[in-house]
């Protein structure tokens, strides 16, 4: 058993736990599984390029030293965030020196989202020539930052963040190997668990942390206040600008739009938790007031602009609250995107519609001229009309036909705004016909 305390150099307790055979990779059973994807392409006997999507601490690396060894393949591993088109020319000489002993090449590149279009390029020609079995590792979306056809040349698999379950059995192991010295309480694992944020490196160092607090406190029996008092914990994984960032975004606003104050909660609390800028939180909670709720209850957009007032004038943390009460309240509010849909209906018509000319009677008439020309004659004051509406009066273009794009739904405000419009529409439509009447009146009166 590897002694932590020894005055000799020793191996991070992730390096030292690393696995060395598919059997002890903890986590990704939807890929390691038998009959499952990635077991099969190990059992194939044949490497292919491949791309290990996943957060932080998942095995990405492992997994690509991994196949390595499956396969009995040489190693060149690069990061993205430090290497450039020398380096990977570099690793292509290494490749082909290989290859000349009859050993065959595997490339690992860590982030390779950070390669530009470029540096992916370079990497092409090798892949199609079979230089060498490329493996990518990114935290972030390919679909988004790999090349097209360096992406369409490797098969994409995704790894998920470790259950509770997988970082405990992982503690069984750090124990079994490294800590056996150490006693953690129920309340010390949770603690550790939910610090880690399902990121199996986050976790082993957290542990190792712990080992040295512990052997300095001289102490065995770990408990969670120990934990908080002697650890640095910092705040949860958080990427600001990456897909976890945008998927807990999405997160908050649907379970707005879904009504449930609770998921809202927590959502706005990972995000505030993590880092995310309360302004931009802000900006996005009056978005949803408009998008979601829009005029089923019109308070909720006074209340979305009240919480952004009240975080800028009492800032962090204090403001915050505000924000949380918002969304509570446009979570609970009547739902409506009638207006929204409107919206985007009309400035898609007006995009691929031809340029409409104002009817003569909407148009203005500051001038005697634009008056002799007929500019605004026979329009009628809506004020001055019973109901104050112009009843069968038209306010589009002549030859359009009524697009009917707003569409009160039967909820909050609009269930009333549904009813005047329909009343409204009744108006319209005795107008119309008394119109009509009239007309076939002044025609047998001509006859």
């Amino acid at each position: 058993m590897t002694d932590l305390f020894s005055q000799e150099p020793v191996a991070p307790l992730a390096e030292m736990l690393r696995p060395q055979t598919l059997d002890e990779v903890v986590g990704q059973s939807h890929l390691l599984g038998e009959g499952k994807p990635l077991r099969l392409a190990f059992q194939s006997g044949k490497a292919h390029s491949m791309i290990f999507w996943g957060p932080p601490g998942v095995g990405k690396t492992t997994l690509a030293r991994l196949t390595a060894h499956a396969f009995g393949s040489e190693f060149i591993a690069l990061s993205a965030v430090f290497s450039g088109v020398k380096d990977i020319r570099g690793a292509m000489e290494q490749a082909q020196q290989y290859l000349s002993q009859g050993k065959h090449t595997i490339l690992f590149v860590d982030e390779i989202h950070r390669f530009n279009k470029a540096q992916q390029d370079a990497l092409l020609p090798h892949v199609e020539s079979g230089l060498f079995t490329f493996i990518g590792a990114t935290t972030e979306n390919p679909s988004f930052e790999v090349n097209s056809a360096l992406l369409s040349r490797a098969q994409v698999y995704v790894l998920k963040s470790l259950t509770e379950a997988e970082l405990k059995q992982l503690l069984k192991r750090a124990q079994s190997q490294a800590i056996a010295n150490l006693q953690f309480d129920e309340a010390a694992v949770d603690t550790l668990v939910g610090y880690a944020d399902g990121d199996a490196r986050r976790f082993l160092n957290l542990l190792e942390q712990c080992n040295t607090a512990a052997g300095a406190a001289g102490r065995v029996k770990i408990d969670a206040e120990f934990i908080s008092n002697a650890l640095s914990l910092n705040a949860r994984r958080f990427d600001k600008g990456g897909d976890n960032f945008y998927d807990q975004i999405s997160a908050l606003h649907k379970s707005v739009r879904g009504s449930n104050p609770d998921g809202a909660l927590y959502w706005l609390c990972r995000m505030l938790d993590g880092g995310a800028d309360p302004r931009y939180l802000s900006r996005r909670i009056v978005r949803m007031a408009w998008e979601d709720i829009g005029l089923a209850d019109p308070r909720a957009m006074q209340i979305a602009n009240d919480a952004a007032l009240t975080f800028e004038r009492l800032g962090s943390p204090e403001g915050e609250l505000a924000l949380g009460q918002a969304v509570i309240y446009l979570a609970v509010a009547a739902k409506s995107n009638a207006g929204y849909k409107a919206y985007n209906e009309a400035r898609a018509f007006v995009k691929q519609d031809k340029s409409r000319e104002v009817p003569v009677h909407l148009r203005n008439a500051p001038t005697r001229l634009m008056k002799e020309l007929g500019y605004g004659h026979e329009y009628r004051y809506a004020h001055d009309e019973p109901h104050a509406y112009a009843a069968g009066e038209s306010y589009l273009p002549e030859g359009m036909g009524d697009p009917a794009w707003y569409q009160p739904v039967p909820r909050g405000l609009e269930l009333k705004i549904g009813e005047k419009l329909s009343f409204l529409r009744k108006l319209d439509a005795d107008a119309l016909s008394e119109a009509k009447g009239e007309a076939k009146a002044d025609e047998k009166g001509r006859a």
